[in-house]
């Protein structure tokens, strides 16, 4: 299972930045793993051709990301029959969320804006109009969630003012990091399902990022966000302690161990749980890990990790 998503001993080959120096484009490098398709420009070229019907465009990020998920490894294996499944899922979750994503209406300049999406998340957690608005974490609370907060939930989601697309994604990484990793309480056992995914998305944010147009990059990551935030919500706003993962004591343990337990480990045939040791490390590897902020996030994951909570009263884990 773990070598169809790619070896972690495989170093990245890093060709130009694609995007430039434009303002609404995202400057990384493109993550090379195989040398099934060498074709750059024909992947991306492919990849546009995609995201031309604007129904499809707009709708990887729902259905808790899998479309978007399943599109990025697809490239990065060179897989059509993902690449298939990526499109199938995106047409059949076209649902209630296309509308903020497709009309531009609902995207308006905020009174309360920042840059850091770790400072929203923070003003979540203390919104006093979110709390106990659910008896119970799951993914049954994201169209409630819209159909009685949509104001709320849209006021935080516009509330993040891109201005430096490239730098502003490293932090949306370095966030989706963290609210896996620092919001889990380390007397828990199971790590949240659905928040795994906000990891994983990223993840196939940064691959499909460099092959596309600029013009989709901002589009793309702020449909990254909405789902970020809905999931956020939808699990009771967890608070995320930073300290919990920079004060960690990694024991010596580096990166080399980390890819031991993803492959050799007890939890080496949970596809979540590999997929999102991977995702901390190709984002330490394309941004830097000066900090050791990604080494330490997954370590501890890696250590604290017995299995996958967060399903709610209605849901229970055979669900994934």
């Amino acid at each position: 299972m773990f070598s169809s998503f790619s070896s972690f001993s495989n170093p990245l080959r890093l060709p130009r930045f694609l995007g430039g120096s434009s303002s609404s484009a995202v400057a990384i490098k493109a993550v090379e793993v195989h040398d099934v398709e060498t074709m750059h420009e024909k992947r991306a070229r492919t990849l546009k051709h995609l995201l031309k019907l604007n129904h499809k465009r707009q709708a990887y990020g729902i259905a808790v990301g899998h479309p978007l998920i399943h599109l990025g490894y697809a490239y990065e294996v060179a897989s059509r029959e993902v690449a298939m499944e990526a499109l199938s899922m995106a047409a059949s979750s076209y649902n209630y969320l296309h509308k903020y994503l497709d009309d531009p209406s609902y995207s308006k300049p905020s009174p309360n804006s920042t840059q850091s999406p770790l400072e929203i998340l923070c003003r979540i957690q203390k919104d006093d109009r979110f709390h106990g608005i659910f008896a119970h974490e799951g993914a049954d609370n994201l169209r409630p969630l819209f159909e009685k907060h949509e104001a709320d939930v849209l006021g935080y989601w516009n509330s993040w003012h891109i201005a430096d697309p490239t730098q502003q994604f490293k932090a949306s990484q370095m966030a989706a990091a963290a609210l896996l990793v620092a919001s889990h309480k380390p007397e828990g056992k199971s790590y949240d399902f659905f928040i795994v995914h906000v990891l994983t998305t990223s993840h196939a944010v940064r691959i499909l990022l460099p092959l596309l147009p600029a013009k989709f990059h901002v589009p793309l990551v702020r449909q990254w966000w909405l789902l970020t935030l809905a999931v956020y919500i939808a699990q009771l706003r967890p608070e995320v302690k930073l300290t919990s993962v920079t004060d960690y004591d990694r024991k010596d343990r580096d990166w080399k161990w980390v890819e031991k337990q993803a492959v050799e480990g007890k939890h080496a045939l949970d596809a979540h749980y590999v997929k999102a040791l991977r995702a901390m490390e190709t984002a330490a590897q394309t941004w830097g890990d000066g900090d050791e902020f990604y080494l330490k996030a997954a370590v501890r994951f890696a250590d604290e990790f017995d299995g996958w909570g967060g399903f709610g009263s209605e849901e229970s884990a055979s669900a994934h």
